[in-house]
C-alpha cells in the first residue's frame, strides 16, 4: 500500500482548512497516511520561519486576509483570533500520535475535529475534556489522552527531527514515499496528481 507523512501542527489554521480532504485524496489512492504531529515553533525556529505575533504587521494582516478568503472558498467556519490560540498543542499531538498506534477509528475525523475545536468552536485543544470528546466522536477510547504521554512526547519529539530533515519547514505538509514535499492545503490538487503519476 502506498503512503505519505503528513505533518502538521493542531494550531495550524492551515491544517484545518486542509479539512478530511488528505484522507479522501488517499482513499483514492489506496494510499495510508503517517500523522506527525509536530511543535510549529520549533520548527519555525530550526528553519528560519517567524511566529505569526513576531512577524510585520503587514505579514500579519495579510494573513488573516488570506485565511479569511480561503475559508470563504471552502465554506468552512474560521475564527479569525480564537479564543484558546495559541495554546499547548502537546497533548492534542500525543492522543494523535496514541490513536494513530491504537487504530479502530476515523483517523482524518479524529484530525479535523480537533484542528475544529480550536478554529471554529472555540474550544481549548489543551482541555483534556475537549480531546477526550474529539477522540469519541471519531471512534476511539476517550481513555486515550490518559496512556502513552511517555510515547506521546517521545514520537513528538522525532516528529520534529523528521520533519527537519526531510525539508519541512511549515504547516501543513506532506511528503510521499518517494520523496516529494507539498506545502498548504492549497497544494492538496498537487498532491493528488501526483498520486495518480501526472505530476512530479
Amino acid at each position: 500500500m502506498a503512503a505519505f507523512d503528513y505533518y502538521f501542527s493542531t494550531l495550524s489554521p492551515y491544517a484545518y482548512l486542509a479539512g478530511t480532504r488528505p484522507w479522501e485524496i488517499a482513499a483514492r489512492h489506496g494510499a495510508e497516511i503517517n500523522c506527525r504531529p509536530l511543535d510549529i515553533m520549533t520548527l519555525f525556529a530550526r528553519t528560519g520561519g517567524v511566529p505569526p505575533g513576531q512577524r510585520h504587521p503587514s505579514r500579519q494582516e495579510y494573513r488573516l486576509i488570506e485565511m479569511e478568503r480561503q475559508a470563504a472558498r471552502l465554506d468552512m467556519m474560521l475564527n479569525l483570533k480564537p479564543a484558546h490560540w495559541p495554546t499547548n498543542a502537546a497533548p492534542s499531538s500525543y492522543a494523535i500520535i496514541a490513536a494513530q498506534a491504537a487504530g479502530g477509528g476515523d483517523m482524518g475525523h479524529l484530525v479535523h475535529s480537533i484542528l475544529r475545536a480550536c478554529w471554529a468552536e472555540e474550544k481549548n485543544i489543551a482541555d483534556d475534556a475537549v480531546i477526550r470528546g474529539c477522540l469519541k466522536g471519531a471512534g476511539f477510547d476517550p481513555a486515550l489522552v490518559d496512556s502513552g504521554l511517555l510515547a506521546g512526547a517521545e514520537t513528538y519529539a522525532q516528529n520534529l527531527e523528521d520533519a527537519v530533515s526531510v525539508g519541512v519547514f511549515g504547516s501543513p505538509f506532506w511528503v510521499t514515499a518517494d520523496g516529494t514535499r507539498f506545502w498548504g492545503q492549497d497544494r492538496l490538487a498537487d498532491l493528488d496528481a501526483h498520486l495518480s503519476g501526472q505530476a512530479g
